[in-house]
């Protein structure tokens, strides 16, 4: 029993250093993402700060609260401030190649934000991935399709690729092409796409609607419209003038022709 204590009195140090590490590391994660909400809640209350911005120094704050929580630890076991930096600053270069796609995509996010090609809510296209911006930290990029699918894009594929972002500008022009048979008249057909698009209070008097004659087909005659209004009324005008469009069209006689044969037979 007396050798049981006097193990146990020998351990007692390093069972008080695992204790006393295990607290550091549950306060210090919960104080790391305590910090990362409340700067986060404090910038998306704004409205003078880009939402962006905040998301993205939560995640900062997160992650050096974090370093220092484990450096703390570290020095709990008997580890020295200045050894732990000697021993970083060693094996920078080992980490630096092992870790060279996480280190490019926390420098690609630094970029990002500093001249925000897009923001949360927004809905880009990158690299031929389309959706809405949710989130954006120091690592990854979070996409979510019309669908509601999720996409995890790193910052390194992000910051390298064509990034086409629909809803930068406030105003987005709707372009609708409808195809009237040749024996229909031209001009009656764009009056009456015309007179659609002024009956709808979506679409914006300047630019004015645009209606041409566009292309000669096999079968029909095509005429283009072109369309200015607000960015967030897109779809809707699109889906409805379509709609809209082919009802006048069936209302005024005009046909919407498709693709058919003709088959001659030789004599003979």
């Amino acid at each position: 029993m007396n050798e049981f204590f006097t193990q146990l009195g020998a351990f007692g140090p390093l069972l008080y250093g695992v204790i006393k590490a295990l607290i550091f590391l549950v306060i210090g994660y919960m104080a790391a993402g305590w910090i990362s909400r409340m700067i986060r809640k404090r910038v998306l209350a704004d409205p003078n700060l880009d939402d962006t911005l905040g998301v993205f120094f939560a995640s900062i704050a997160k992650w050096l609260i974090l370093a220092v929580v484990v450096i703390a630890v570290l020095q709990v076991f008997g580890f020295q401030a200045t050894s732990l930096v000697a021993v970083l600053g060693a094996a920078t270069l080992a980490i630096g190649l092992a870790l060279q796609g996480t280190l490019q995509d926390i420098a690609a996010g630094v970029m990002i934000v500093i001249f925000r090609p897009f923001k949360l809510g927004q809905y880009v296209d990158i690299a031929g991935t389309a959706g809405t911006v949710k989130n954006l930290n120091l690592f990854v990029t979070e996409l979510v399709t019309p669908d509601n699918v999720q996409i995890v894009v790193p910052n390194g594929k992000v910051w390298g690729s064509i990034i086409t972002n629909y809803s930068a500008n406030d105003t987005r022009r709707v372009d609708l092409t409808f195809g009237i048979d040749y024996g229909d008249d031209a001009d009656k057909a764009m009056a009456v796409i015309l007179k659609c698009a002024g009956d709808d209070k979506r679409v914006h008097g300047n630019p004015e609607p645009w209606v041409r004659v566009v292309n000669l087909g096999d079968s029909s005659v095509d005429i283009t419209t072109r369309l200015w209004c607000d960015a967030a009324d897109y779809w809707d005008l699109k889906f409805a003038m379509t709609k809209t469009v082919k009802e006048a069209f069936d209302k005024e006689g005009i046909s919407i022709p498709y693709p058919h044969h003709v088959e001659i037979q030789r004599q003979g």
